[in-house]
This record gives C-alpha cells, sequence and structure tokens, in this order.
C-alpha cells in the first residue's frame, strides 16, 4: 500500500511541476521571486525535451509502481499520462510549441511589469 500511495503521489507531483513549468511564469507576474523556481523549473524541462534526460520523479514513479506489484512506466511521464491521452501523438511537437510559447509570453510579460513599475 506504501508503494501505491508513493507512486500516486509522485504521479501528482509531477503533473504539479509540469504546469509550474509552462504556467509559473504567470505566478512571478504576482511574486516576482517565483522567477528564480521557475526559471530552473523551465530550464529542466527544456533539457528534459532537448536532451532527454531522464527525470528522477518519472525514476521514483517507476520504481514505486514496480515495488507495488504494478507494471512500470511504458516510457517517460509525458509519453504516459499526456501524449496519446490529453492530445492525439502526432500534436506533441505543437504542445511543445505551445508551452514554450506560453513560458516566453510570461516572461515577456513579468519583464513589461517589472519595467513599468513607478520608481
Amino acid at each position: 500500500m506504501g508503494w501505491r500511495i508513493l507512486a500516486d503521489a509522485t504521479m501528482v507531483l509531477h503533473f504539479t511541476f509540469v504546469a509550474f513549468v509552462v504556467a509559473g511564469g504567470f505566478l512571478a507576474w504576482r511574486w516576482p521571486r517565483a522567477i528564480v523556481p521557475h526559471l530552473l523549473a523551465a530550464g529542466w524541462g527544456l533539457c528534459i525535451a532537448v536532451f532527454r534526460f531522464n527525470c528522477p520523479l518519472t525514476w521514483v514513479e517507476d520504481r514505486a509502481r514496480e515495488r507495488a506489484g504494478s507494471a512500470g512506466l511504458d516510457g517517460g511521464f509525458i509519453d504516459t499520462y499526456l501524449t496519446g491521452v490529453i492530445y492525439p501523438e502526432r500534436y506533441l511537437v505543437l504542445i511543445q510549441l505551445l508551452a514554450a510559447t506560453a513560458v516566453a509570453v510570461s516572461w515577456a510579460g513579468l519583464a513589461y511589469r517589472v519595467s513599468a513599475r513607478p520608481s
């Protein structure tokens, strides 16, 4: 039971992390200090997408599922829970471009908000 809870909690944490990578820059509009963890998260997300690094959260979830007696993940987190489930596989590149656009817009908006602040 404990391994299953760890696996499910890791999955939820992973969804939260992916959401933060995509939309965390918008949080910095309200809380500018959030930009530092967002830069780190977005950088890690970029490295995973471009260089195919293995995500430690995927590893933890996979091992916990195996120890709980379930099959491990067939692929990475995105491959298992998003691609082919939330959006068709043929749209993966489009989704990645939309996510990158959301990050860029959030950063541009933050830069504008910071520069437009009265001194």
